[in-house]
């Protein structure tokens, strides 16, 4: 697909950390980029300003709780008017934090499958009128720990072992118009969590290139899927720096 300048993408949770890093890979490929942000409104004004100096009217930035399923449609008929069309959907934002199983709660289920996997089904159900519209894709930001559980995290590995099977099962769903594929980093940006920091070490010990990647990496690659893989669907690439082929 040749993107021209005038294409549009949305990225949720996108005013920070690797969400922000994509949205800056888009831009500098000539999209116009939706930054969609829940609570980080000073990131995310501070970002669309940045692109908006680059390449005057090219962001805009939208506040939503991906949580409000029942106003989905009217956020996603927000974000299409802005420019008049939607091209792209990434699926970025996420929450992670350790679920104790003998602490596992409802309202921890509500938060973790709600965010991770909820949140882009029904973003995808909204979207697919204006994707199909333009032949555009999704690309949803899975997660290594889809496949091989995180101890200590099992609420947000099964989420996002949800959102593994989503892609593929949309894929199926919303073609031949709509491609449908996803991202699984690896060691890229550690989470804020001060206790994750124990098992640092360890897992750059286990990655086949000895080093973390950098949120770059993932940006480049959801780029890749947009731009360059008309005849990829239903895949998830991982971006790991070979963690998955260790024990």
């Amino acid at each position: 697909m040749n993107i021209s300048s005038n294409r549009v993408v949305l990225v949720t949770g996108s005013a920070r950390r690797i969400g922000a890093e994509i949205v800056r890979k888009l831009h500098s490929q000539g999209m116009n980029v939706i930054v969609h942000y829940n609570g980080s409104q000073d990131a995310a004004n501070s970002l669309a300003n940045e692109l908006n100096t680059i390449r005057k009217d090219s962001s805009a930035i939208l506040q939503y709780d991906l949580l409000d399923v029942e106003n989905m449609d009217s956020f996603i008929e927000r974000a299409v008017a802005i420019w008049g069309r939607l091209d792209v959907l990434v699926n970025n934002a996420s929450t992670f934090y350790p679920t104790a199983i003998e602490d596992i709660s409802l309202s921890h289920w509500n938060d973790l499958v709600g965010v991770n996997l909820q949140a882009p089904l029904f973003l995808t159900q909204s979207c697919a009128p204006h994707l199909t519209k333009h032949k555009g894709c999704i690309v949803n930001i899975v997660d290594i720990h889809a496949d091989r559980p995180l101890k200590g995290y099992s609420m947000y590995a099964i989420a996002k072992a949800g959102l593994a099977m989503l892609t593929k099962s949309m894929a199926r769903e919303l073609a031949p118009a709509v491609r449908v594929n996803g991202v699984a980093p690896g060691a890229i940006m550690w989470p804020e969590i001060e206790d994750y920091e124990s098992v640092h070490q360890e897992i750059i010990e286990r990655t086949a290139l000895k080093r973390e990647g950098h949120p770059s990496d993932i940006a480049e690659t959801v780029w890749f899927l947009i731009n360059s893989a008309d005849y990829i669907t239903g895949q998830i690439i991982a971006v790991d720096g070979g963690r998955t082929l260790s024990n």
